[in-house]
Order: structure tokens, then C-alpha cells, then sequence
């Protein structure tokens, strides 16, 4: 079931590029028509100089000959370059569907997940299928063109010793279908270890300062060198694999002109074979050995392009728990929006043994101001993010402004909240863009207005480019206080009916955070 399931999706990969598959198809069947005739023409001359022939002749069938093979060249290219233009099509296409995918994905699977592994799956996986798209197909479909061109015309010449001299080349087969298996288990083995380091190199930069703080460096070098050992292992498996095929492969290809030119030295000397044609079938058994001895190499990327294929389609298959109704209603339009109503709200997180939120009850009318307090792990970061059903939300349990949250778009539902989290985010960007994140079109008068509510204006105004000042990753350049102010000024630029503080303010003073309090 698996290999017509993966031909099945590489097929639907390629559809798209039907048009220019179709006439590199073309382009490869000429070449291969005009490469047939090529030694049928050497096979001419050759017999005709030992008849006698003129040196315009000879000139003539050698300007021929130049000139198809310079033609054939030409269109090699060509289709090279449709294939492999193809290729590059679907792997701009298949990053695009790869991050709007990923958008779609709710904030928990995306927190707990190994960001290694799923960059890995968006580059390094998503060129193997470019490979296997571009070259894989190319290399496979010109093998199975030469040999039902070149096989009929060796045969049309000697059939007997055309078969003597592929005789060896079901050996090959052999060996490709018994290295095939090992070498995508390796490959796959090596893909996983591959994305383990780029998840612990991911951590470790975010983690930094912890790293240094506690004195840590010894113990992720360790970390980081028994993660590169087991992808080295890896890598030595695939390549002590593909090291014994290859090399084999060629050789198989060698033997057989060996055995070419051993019988068809003898049947030249008996007389039943023409110098012309023997020189003929040897170039049509050099024509054989090129794709023949790059079987291998092309069916290594071939499944490898398979196994990437794999961890691309299981990405791209896995579905947000959180995703829009299926029929959702439109907004209302309320006169004063924000109420918030909860009856009997209950969340639990995937894989959690006990609710985070268990029969929850309350309303908050519009313009009030609420505060909910209690112990560390009681909820209450779970209810903040609920609000906006950045956790799922049972039907029936949550409303805003009387509309049942699940009965709402996301994009709508998140329209009515700002949420502002301990741990604002900020992007590698100036302090102006990510303060306009939520509202690109907020007008500079707008955007200091928010700067000022939230305490900030001053460290801005500090600052030597002001709202030009360029943040650092995730914020690294400002200070905790700032972060978080800048957060809050981001929320309310964009002027949601509900705002929602979770614990947003812990990292600012109580003076500042006193005046940010009465702003709002």
C-alpha cells in the first residue's frame, strides 16, 4: 500500500506543472531519438571508409554528426532546465503551504513541539522533495527512455550479443531492490538525528543566558556532541551503504563492455559482424552505462525525496484543534461590547489527567474592570488565554457580548480581545513596527498615544533612534519592564473592546505601574 500511496502524492505534486513536465517529457524523447541515430550513422561511416569513401563525404557525415549532436546537446538542456524549473516551482509552493500551515496550528502543539524538527521538515526535507521533484524524476524517466530506444536498436544489429553484453544488467536490479530498503530506513534515521541537533541549537539560543548563568557550558557541549555523534553514525550507515552500491553498480556497467568487446572481437575476426556495427554497439552500451551506473545515486535521492515526502505530507496533515466552526455566525453589533459570560467553563489540556479550569462561573459587564487572583497554577493564565480560544473552549461554556465564542470565526473572535501575557513577544524589527504589529495602519499620532498610556514614550524618547530603534530577537535588547510595556502598548494600539493582563505588568516597578493602572 505504501508505494502506489507515495507515487500517488508525487503525482499531485507534480500536477501543477503538468505543462512544462509534459514538454520536458518531449525534449527527452528527442534527445533520446537523436542519440539512437547517432551511432547508426557512426556504424554507416565506419563501414563505408573500409568500402572507400571521399573526403567530402567524410566531411559531410561528420558536419551531420556535429550538428545532432550539438542539437541533441541543446535540448538536453532544455529539458533540464523545464524539469528542474519545475522542481523549484513546487518547492516555493510546497515552503508557502508549509508556513501558512504552520499559521493555522494552535499555540499549544506549537510551544510543545520541537522547533528543530519542524524547521527541519520546512528546508532540508522540502529540498528533498525539490530532488526528488527535479532530478529523481528526470534521472528515472531518461533511464527508461534509453533503454526503450537503445535496446531495440542493439538488438536490430546483433540481438545475440546485444543480450551478452546487458546479460549483467539484472544483477544490478538485484542490488538496488536489496539496498533500497536499508538505505531509506538509514536515511530516515538520519533525517530524525539531523532534526535533534537543530532542536537543541534552537534551545540553546534561546536559553542563553540560563545556559551561562548556572555555568552550563560544559553540559550542553556534552549534549550537543552526543547528538552529533548519533547523526555521524547515521550519516557513516547511509554512506558506508550508498559506498558499496555505487562503486558495484559501476563495475557491473564496466563488465559489460568487457564482454562486448570480447565476444565482438571474435565475431569481427569470423566475419559475421561488421566493424561498423560493433563500434556502433559499443557506443549504445556507453549510451546504457551513464543512467545505469547512476541508477544508484538517483534511487538514494529518489528515497530520500520519498522519506522527506513523508515528514512533509504528516506536517502537513496534522489539523489545529482549534479551528473555525463549520457554519460560524456573524458578529453582532452591540452598542457597548465586551461582556463577558461564563457558565460552568472546563479546560483541559491535551494529555493533562485534571482540569486547568474546572466549572468556572462569572460575568463581566462592559467597562468593568476585573482582577482574578489565586495560587500559582490555579487557572488563571488558562482563563486569560481561553477568552481569545487560544485552548479550546467546550460549546455552550463561554460567551462574549451573547455569542457563544465556538459559534465565532477565530479572525472575528479576536477581533474583540486584546490579550497581553507575561512574556510579551517581540520580533526582530524596529520598536515602531512591532508596536503597529497588531495595527500596521495606526497613524504615528495613534502609536505615541499608546506609547504614552503604556508608560513607554520616555525610554523611547532615551532611546538614539527612537521608534527606529532596532529590537534584537525576541526582544533581547530592551529590558524586561520595556518588554512588557511595549507589549501593552502593542495590545492597545489596536483598541480591542476586552483587554486582558496576564500578569502583564510583574516586570514593571509599582510607581510605573501604579500610573499604567490609572491610564487605564
Amino acid at each position: 500500500m505504501a508505494a502506489p500511496l507515495k507515487l500517488g502524492l508525487i503525482i499531485r505534486y507534480l500536477r501543477p506543472q503538468r505543462r512544462e513536465l509534459l514538454q520536458g517529457a518531449v525534449a527527452l524523447v528527442a534527445v533520446n531519438l537523436v542519440g539512437v541515430s547517432l551511432p547508426l550513422l557512426v556504424q554507416n561511416t565506419v563501414n563505408n571508409l573500409k568500402e572507400g569513401f571521399s573526403l567530402p563525404q567524410l566531411l559531410q557525415q561528420a558536419a551531420l554528426l556535429a550538428v545532432l549532436a550539438t542539437g541533441m546537446g541543446l535540448i538536453w538542456l532544455w529539458s533540464r532546465v523545464l524539469v528542474f524549473g519545475a522542481g523549484r516551482q513546487v518547492e516555493i509552493k510546497l515552503r508557502q503551504r508549509i508556513f501558512d500551515h504552520l499559521l493555522k496550528q494552535e499555540p499549544g502543539w506549537v510551544q510543545s513541539t520541537g522547533s528543530g524538527d519542524v524547521i527541519s521538515r520546512s528546508t532540508s526535507d522540502v529540498e528533498n522533495v525539490r530532488r526528488l521533484l527535479g532530478f529523481a524524476v528526470l534521472s528515472l524517466t531518461n533511464t527508461v527512455l534509453v533503454y526503450t530506444f537503445t535496446l531495440p536498436a542493439m538488438l536490430s544489429i546483433d540481438p545475440w550479443l546485444s543480450l551478452a553484453a546487458i546479460s549483467l544488467y539484472p544483477l544490478m536490479l538485484l542490488l538496488v531492490g536489496a539496498s533500497g530498503g536499508r538505505m531509506m530506513r538509514q536515511q530516515r534515521q538520519q533525517q530524525r538525528e539531523l532534526a535533534g541537533l537543530s532542536d537543541l541549537i534552537q534551545e540553546d539560543l534561546s536559553g542563553i543566558s540560563a545556559i551561562k548563568i548556572y555555568r552550563q557550558e560544559p553540559t550542553e557541549q556534552e549534549a550537543f556532541t552526543q547528538l552529533s555523534d548519533r547523526y555521524r553514525d547515521a550519516a557513516l550507515a547511509l554512506a558506508r551503504t550508498r559506498s558499496t552500491l555505487f562503486p558495484l553498480l559501476e563495475g557491473i556497467s564496466s563488465l559489460s563492455l568487457l564482454v562486448l568487446l570480447a565476444i565482438g572481437s571474435g565475431q569481427l575476426a569470423a566475419g559475421s559482424l561488421s566493424l561498423g556495427g560493433l563500434v556502433a554497439l559499443i557506443l549504445y552500451v556507453e549510451r546504457l552505462v551513464v543512467p545505469t551506473a547512476l541508477l544508484g545515486f538517483t534511487l538514494s535521492t529518489f528515497q530520500t525525496g520519498q522519506v522527506s515526502l513523508e515528514r512533509v505530507e504528516e506536517l502537513l496533515q496534522r489539523q489545529s484543534a482549534i479551528q473555525d466552526p463549520a457554519d460560524p455566525q456573524p458578529l453582532r453589533v452591540v452598542e457597548s461590547p465586551g461582556a463577558i459570560r461564563a457558565e460552568g467553563l472546563r479546560v483541559r489540556y491535551p494529555g493533562a489527567t485534571a482540569e486547568s479550569l474546572a466549572g468556572v462561573s462569572f460575568a463581566v459587564k462592559p467597562g468593568e474592570l476585573v482582577a482574578v487572583v489565586g495560587p500559582i497554577g490555579c487557572g488563571k493564565t488558562t482563563l486569560a488565554r481561553a477568552l481569545g480560544r487560544m485552548v479550546e473552549v467546550p460549546h455552550g461554556q463561554l460567551w462574549i457580548d451573547g455569542q457563544d465564542i465556538t459559534s465565532l470565526s477565530l479572525r472575528d473572535l479576536r477581533t474583540k480581545i486584546s490579550l497581553v501575557p507575561q512574556e510579551g513577544y517581540l520580533f526582530t524589527a524596529t520598536l515602531a513596527e512591532n508596536l503597529r504589529f497588531g495595527n500596521p495602519e495606526a497613524s504615528d499620532t495613534e502609536l505615541r498615544a499608546a506609547a504614552r498610556q503604556a508608560q513607554l514614550e520616555a525610554d523611547i524618547q532615551a532611546f538614539p533612534d527612537g521608534y527606529e530603534t532596532l529590537v534584537g530577537e525576541r526582544g533581547i535588547t530592551l529590558s524586561g519592564g520595556q518588554r512588557q510595556r511595549s507589549a501593552l502598548a502593542r495590545a492597545l494600539l489596536v483598541d480591542a473592546p476586552i483587554l486582558v493582563l496576564d500578569d502583564a505588568l510583574a516586570s514593571v516597578d509599582n510607581r510605573t505601574a501604579a500610573a499604567i493602572l490609572q491610564s487605564l
